[in-house]
């Protein structure tokens, strides 16, 4: 056998035996067996560099990256609505019964045997970090986080180290395959115990843990932790003719991806009796999961429902019922937000909640406290808000309870607190100069969905405001190496870094410097509308209250905080500024051509040749035009494709344009 076949034989096995143990769990060879053959083909590949292959299991470690770049999804990945008990279950699943045509209004609810089923399946919700991966001719070529559903980012050479990820598929195959990526509780609490021992911070909880993991721009430290995945979602080329959503789960495992366990129901009762058994059977898991996810299985079924703004209405996710559990209160803190509102903070006896330990709550406002009637040394009732946030929910008085005092003063620069009217909260109007204001804005202000500039942490923001060197959002542009050479956490290859981040940010579309500015009350969707209104920033400084509150998505409250913004000559003299230190504001909005589908409505109903359904709304939103999920007489074209559902009779019977795919990408190109 020459050197090449041997390579060949040596991969083979390595990979067979890395999908028994991680994906089956069950393992062909000892683990000095493994590592014997494993040495074996990296000592040949090493002597033989030519026959190194992207999928060899050699191949799991790359090289550090300087920073993940950020790439458009082919398929977008939406979000779950969600429904919190049987009642909720049952309203969308009328809702599905309805628009697909099984039942009609006067049947609904009723929920005979029979009457309107459609097939569902349901799975467990794993609480870990969704990804999406790339497969061509059955070799992993790309992995991406989520991101926001429309862009996520690179990591590829991290997601290669998850040895449950194949690398090469049982099939020669195209599909990009959805996943959640987790750790199981058994190597979260032994991480924690490592970072323990080497005086590092621990982890919340085994997701933290996992997020945190994934995106380690150094592969090997993702390596060393021991992440895994399950598969729940598929998109194969439609030669593969699959029908439906257990059929992709089923093509899926049979390629070598690690699966969980998912369950047919025939109708939403016995969708209802699943949730209530795995409410008590998640306990026994060795992952952390926050409930269940139930999908309209037939494809086709699928197309006909559609999408809303954000969710598929095919889909919803149960969530448990978040597990209380009763703490002490120890203290409470104030924090203080970029916008100044002071938000008490319940400082607890640590207590075991949901597989992590709790030792900080929210409490969200001072009516809050009065209406719960809180007190410090009383016994307080904890949940988890969505299954993340640690709440106070209820409190009860002990022998030790002593009355709670509300600050009348600011926390952090010592100024009286205030009250605005027709707002609950307590307010810091101290915006210039309270340094825990300037510390919340430069932290938005540097953050991935304002400016992006990698490399400023909390601390390291912290730093710079104690040292003088940034107070507002300007001054990050005229920091130098030098200063940042006297944090402490910084050393020259970080300065460096730190410095490009920072000029790779002076290019910045108008909408995104809107959103950096942390206007009160604007933000992201809202910065987009403003874009598409005005054409520069000098004209949206003299825009009156009248020409705001007229605007479709601009309420009263931010018309009124958009002047107010622009009255501020600090604010104005900042944003010249940065115009001064090279910043560059460009409005793809700017052009008329490019609104020039302003004002008229898409709906899109079946599945297109040539473009996504996701992609197709996206451009058409690039152009102004709005993309809802159903139809109306406010409907300007319904879009057909393959297997149309019932928008397709609805936009006959209003008498609504249709038009085909051909068409629409006719409109889309300017024809």
């Amino acid at each position: 056998m020459d050197k090449q076949d041997r390579i060949i034989k040596l991969r083979k096995t390595i990979e067979l035996n890395a999908y028994k143990y991680y994906v089956e769990d069950n393992p062909i060879l000892q683990d000095w067996e493994y590592d014997e053959l494993f040495r074996e083909l990296k000592e040949l590949e090493e002597q033989n560099p030519h026959l190194i292959t992207p999928d060899s299991p050699t191949q799991r470690v790359g090289g550090i990256s300087e920073k993940f770049n950020q790439v458009p999804h082919k398929n977008r990945l939406y979000s779950l609505d969600n429904s919190n008990n049987a009642q909720e279950l049952k309203a969308w699943y009328n809702r599905v019964l309805k628009d697909v045509g099984e039942l009609d209004n006067a049947q609904l609810g009723l929920f005979q045997n029979n009457i309107g089923d459609i097939e569902l399946v349901c799975e467990l919700k794993i609480d870990g970090l969704a990804v999406s991966l790339t497969y061509e001719k059955g070799i992993f070529v790309q992995g991406l986080t989520r991101g926001d559903g429309v862009i996520g980012e690179d990591i590829t050479n991290n997601l290669k180290t998850i040895k449950a990820i194949p690398l090469k598929l049982f099939e020669e195959v195209d599909v990009e395959v959805r996943g959640e990526i987790y750790m199981p509780i058994s190597s979260f609490e032994k991480l924690n115990e490592r970072q323990i021992a080497n005086n590092q911070k621990t982890f919340a909880n085994p997701r933290n843990a996992a997020s945190g993991s994934i995106r380690q721009l150094d592969p090997s430290i993702t390596a060393s932790r021991d992440l895994s995945i399950f598969i729940y979602g598929a998109i194969f080329d439609k030669s593969a003719k699959i029908l439906s959503h257990s059929d992709a789960m089923d093509k899926c495992r049979a390629l070598g991806f690690k699966m969980n366990n998912y369950k047919k129901c025939k109708n939403i009762t016995e969708v209802i009796q699943y949730c209530a058994d795995m409410f008590d059977y998640r306990k026994t898991l060795d992952y952390a999961t926050d409930g269940v996810v139930i999908k309209v299985n037939s494809y086709a079924k699928q197309n006909e429902l559609g999408f809303t703004s954000r969710a598929p209405k095919w889909a919803t996710a149960f969530k448990f019922p978040p597990e209380e559990v009763w703490s002490e209160l120890l203290d409470v803190e104030f924090s203080v937000g970029r916008t100044g509102i002071v938000t008490p903070v319940a400082i607890l006896k640590p207590v075991n909640l949901s597989g992590s330990v709790v030792s900080r709550a929210s409490m969200y406002n001072f009516d809050e406290i009065q209406r719960l009637d809180i007190s410090l040394g009383d016994e307080v009732l904890i949940k988890k808000a969505a299954e993340i946030i640690p709440k106070v929910c209820k409190a009860r008085k002990t022998d030790n309870s002593k009355p709670l005092v509300l600050p009348s003063k600011c926390p952090f620069c010592k100024t009286d607190l205030i009250e605005i009217e027709n707002e609950v909260g307590i307010y810091c109007p101290n915006k210039e100069s309270c340094p825990a204001q300037i510390k919340g804005r430069l932290e938005y202000f540097v953050s991935k969905q304002a400016m992006d500039i990698d490399g400023f942490g909390d601390s390291i923001i912290e730093k710079l405001i104690e040292k003088d060197y940034v107070y507002r959002a300007s001054d990050i542009y005229k920091l130098t190496y030098e200063q940042l050479l006297t944090i402490d956490l910084i050393k020259d290859k970080s300065a460096n870094n730190i410095l490009n981040a920072i000029e790779n940010s002076k290019d910045v579309t108008f909408s995104k410097f809107l959103n950096a500015l942390g206007i009160r009350f604007v933000g992201k969707e809202s910065s987009d509308i403003l874009a598409q209104n005005f054409s520069d920033i000098e004209k949206l400084k003299v825009a009156t209250y009248d020409e705001l509150s007229s605007l479709e998505g601009i309420g009263d409250k931010m018309a009124q905080s958009i002047v107010e913004y622009f009255k501020n000559l600090a604010n104005i003299e900042m944003i010249d500024e940065m115009i001064r230190l090279g910043v560059k504001i460009t409005n793809k909005y700017s052009n008329a051509e490019v609104l020039r589908l302003k004002g008229q409505s898409f709906v899109i109903t079946g599945t297109l040749e040539t473009l996504s359904r996701d992609v197709a709304q996206a451009k058409l939103k690039e152009l102004g035009a709005k993309t809802p999920s159903s139809v109306s007489k406010n409907t300007t074209y319904v879009v057909i494709g393959q297997n149309p559902g019932s928008k397709a009779t609805k936009a006959r019977e209003l008498g609504i344009k249709i038009l085909n795919e051909n068409e629409l990408l006719e409109i889309i190109n300017g024809g």
